[in-house]
């Protein structure tokens, strides 16, 4: 039986019987074509071929360099997913291709149209036109029949095949996207209402979501060849790093890049032209790397020194987009995104930048016209005095820790995307930029982590409890709360790990773009990492948000593993790639799913839910108890002001700052009891104290509230195990001050223990 030129491709559609039917037109179709070994003889600049069922016809646009003299015979093998199951040898000449019968020398445009045969079609079901993201592809081995060569391979091409269907899709982009603005604004929201602990709730999971979509688009990032349904669920969640095209932006971008001393890509302006290969193969990278460096080389004199030879190999495969000898371009890691994205590679930093300080911007106008509202809408009498009461007392400092919220988020991208603009250098100013945005970012969530612990610290000196200070403080928690709020307070410290995680993962991606194997090692070895640090110190606020947490970083340690078998470096066999890549897409797919599903729903029930803190077990650190209201806060603030007019203070009532170390809540509280040491005025005779450090006025050893509702997972600071509060008296003075309910107290005693506003209203009185 005659077989056409076209039959290869249109029987490789039979590789696919899983997923339902993807509305649109159906079709075959390939854009590239890549040499497959050393010294080919035939190559092509720009290939096109698309076969339609509906026309019976397949659409050919070659632009091929051919060194190839005589006849020839075509040696075609169809793969799907690794595994062989299409053979056949073609003749160019009966098969009426006189243009390749005999084959000649030169360049050989050709533009045709050729009809498929019937029975070719007939083999096609109809599943294989939906599947997203196909993974086939045709390679055609060259041999010579006649001459001194006859039966030696003098050429071998390959063709990647896609259907058009992918899961890299708008829909999915949008909807994660709106999810977790939802859940995050949601969370921002609640709290407003007065509703804490389920505000944190609800912002540790959606945080902890975002983070996940994030580290999957890192998977996207790296340099390691990826199979196309892997590259396609990746690139849903670019968006998390600040991938998003709008065309307008990418003319700035590119002007200013040529005003800024630096030379815009070009790529898809030159489509119409050349071909664009989405590196698939290990040694893609390395292979045209080598091709380019050698033309370079073969343009300057022989003298030039090996080492020096070696850095300009380095060089012209560390940045710009890697054009092959044919003229074709390849793209890899953070270029292969950029590219699936519509985004020239040289423009992509700034997208990225200018997208964070956009989110930025957004914010800020949100936040102060929320505030705004709120002003006149009580006073238009359109809600209550009292609602949004803390938020409209202490916006600007709301706004602050907003900031530093969105300045966690935006942290693993903008590490990326500065790193990797270190090693592109598209222009002096964006370098400038991005060191400026990196270590701006950096220094500023390095120093929040260090007042948190400096501030936690402090606390378990005074209060034997990390969570007194912390959440007992509204200025310390709407500031500094982006950070330890999703913990639990003996965890407070861990926001260290986890940007030490974020960096670690940030460098490699941006720094190991040229060897995709040590990128899955490091990923591995970080992942795992995290998953023994989640699973054995547990450091979330609750059961629930340790679990959420674990099985992300189960599933992230899980796609590392997967990220490693990529690289091939088991040499395992294609099938089984092809096999790894469609787990991943799957298992990953429905754990977002789950995920998604779970964070809408506890969203959804907080708005409600009468009372929606009531669904949230409290705290084993009481945090609930602490977390006053500003309200309650400023009318003790103005009894302390009086009280001290009253004693002929004339510095006055200072009020707290957490910024301010000599004027923070701990250190005023320090103070006060240091000067009620031995050696004070008469007044503080009787009062007996050591040099030991100042301590709270209450009893560690009792626990701070009832035990009725109270989440207890263990004892934590200030709890010891089988200890019960007794509300019928006060708890003995670690003072020795006055005992019992009918003691009087001395006016010094009273001074020492009202000295801080804090231990009033909170479970602290005497």
């Amino acid at each position: 039986m005659r077989f056409s030129i076209t039959r290869p491709l249109a029987a490789l559609a039979s590789i696919a019987a899983l997923v339902s039917p993807v509305f649109g037109e159906q079709k075959l179709a390939s854009q590239a074509l890549k040499t497959c070994q050393a010294n080919s003889g035939f190559s092509a600049s720009l290939f096109n071929v698309v076969y339609t069922p509906e026309s019976g016809r397949a659409n050919v646009d070659i632009v091929a360099v051919s060194t190839i003299q005589g006849k020839i015979i075509f040696d075609v093998a169809i793969s799907a997913y690794g595994y062989e199951i299409i053979t056949a040898k073609v003749d160019p000449c009966s098969s009426g291709l006189l243009g390749l019968c005999p084959m000649t020398a030169g360049k050989i445009p050709l533009n045709f149209t050729l009809p498929v045969d019937k029975n070719a079609v007939a083999q096609i079901p109809s599943i294989a036109y939906n599947f997203p993201d196909i993974d086939a592809k045709v390679r055609v081995r060259i041999n010579m029949t006649d001459g001194d060569e006859a039966g030696q391979t003098v050429a071998c091409v390959e063709a990647e095949i896609t259907n058009g269907k992918t899961v890299d899709l708008a829909g999915v982009k949008w909807a994660t996207a709106i999810v977790a603005t939802f859940a995050l604004t949601s969370s921002a929201f609640v709290s407003g209402l007065g509703h804490h602990n389920a505000a944190s709730h609800v912002a540790a999971n959606a945080l902890s979501l975002f983070g996940y979509f994030q580290a999957q688009a890192m998977l996207g990032l790296t340099g390691v060849p990826l199979p196309p349904a892997v590259m396609g669920w990746t690139q849903d969640f670019q968006w998390s790093m600040g991938i998003i095209k709008v065309n307008f932006m990418q003319d700035i971008f590119t002007w200013y890049q040529r005003a800024t001393g630096g030379t815009p890509s070009m790529l898809f302006d030159s489509l119409a032209t050349v071909s664009v290969q989405v590196q698939k193969r290990a040694l893609d990278v390395a292979d045209y790397g080598a091709d380019l460096a050698r033309r370079s080389m073969s343009y300057m004199p022989r003298t030039i020194s090996e080492p020096m030879e070696q850095a300009m190999k380095h060089e012209l495969l560390k940045r710009g987009n890697i054009q092959t000898d044919t003229g074709s371009y390849v793209v890899y890691g953070i270029q292969r995104a950029a590219f699936r994205a519509h985004i020239e590679s040289t423009n992509l930093f700034m997208t990225c930048l200018i997208f964070f300080c956009v989110l930025v911007v957004i914010t800020i106008l949100c936040v102060a016209g929320w505030k705004g509202y709120c002003e006149l809408a009580a006073q238009k009498g359109w809600m209550k005095h009292d609602t949004f009461l803390d938020f409209r007392n202490g916006w600007f400092t709301v706004l602050k820790g907003i900031l530093f919220r969105i300045t966690l988020i935006g942290f693993p991208a903008m590490t990326v995307m500065c790193m990797w603009e270190f090693t592109q250098n598209d222009s002096p100013a964006e370098m400038v930029l991005a060191l400026f945005f990196f270590l701006g970012m950096l220094v500023t969530l390095g120093w929040a982590a260090f007042k948190v612990i400096r501030i936690a610290r402090r606390s378990v000196v005074m209060h034997q409890n990390p969570a007194y200070i912390l959440f007992s403080d509204p200025q310390a928690l709407n500031k500094w709360g982006f950070l330890y709020v999703q913990f639990r307070a003996s965890a407070y410290y861990f926001i260290v790990p986890v940007l030490g995680y974020t960096i670690l993962k940030g460098l490699f991606v941006a720094f190991g773009q040229n060897n995709g194997t040590a990128q899955a090692v490091g990923f591995l070895i970080i992942e795992a990492a995290a998953l023994i640090a989640a699973t054995v110190m547990r450091p979330w606020m609750d059961r629930k948000t340790n679990w959420f947490n674990i099985a992300i970083c189960v599933m992230n340690f899980i796609n590392a593993i997967f990220l490693l078998m990529f690289t091939e470096v088991f040499n395992q066999p294609p099938l089984v790639t092809g096999v790894i890549g469609l787990i991943l897409w799957i298992t990953n797919s429905i754990f977002s799913l789950v995920y998604l599903l779970m964070l809408i729903c506890s969203t959804i029930f907080v708005f409600f839910r009468e009372n929606p803190d009531n669904r949230y077990q409290f705290m084993a650190d009481d945090r609930t108890f602490f977390m006053k209201s500003q309200t309650h806060l400023t009318t003790t603030t103005e009894l302390d002001a009086l009280a001290a007019t009253a004693r002929g203070d004339k510095s006055g009532f200072k009020g707290l700052d957490l910024d301010e170390d000599a004027e923070s809540m701990s250190s005023d509280s320090l103070r006060r009891q240091t000067e009620l040491q031995p050696g004070m005025p008469a007044g503080g005779a009787g009062l007996h104290f050591t040099n030991a450090p100042p301590k709270s006025p209450v009893d560690p050893a009792m626990p701070l509230f009832p035990s009725e509702g109270r989440n207890t997972q263990g004892p934590q600071y200030g709890e010891k195990p089988g200890m019960n509060f007794d509300p019928r008296g006060p708890s003995p003075s670690p003072y020795g001050g006055p005992q019992g309910g009918n003691a009087t107290l001395t006016p010094q005693y009273r001074a020492l223990n009202n000295a801080s506003p804090w231990q009033r209203g909170a479970g602290y009185e005497h």
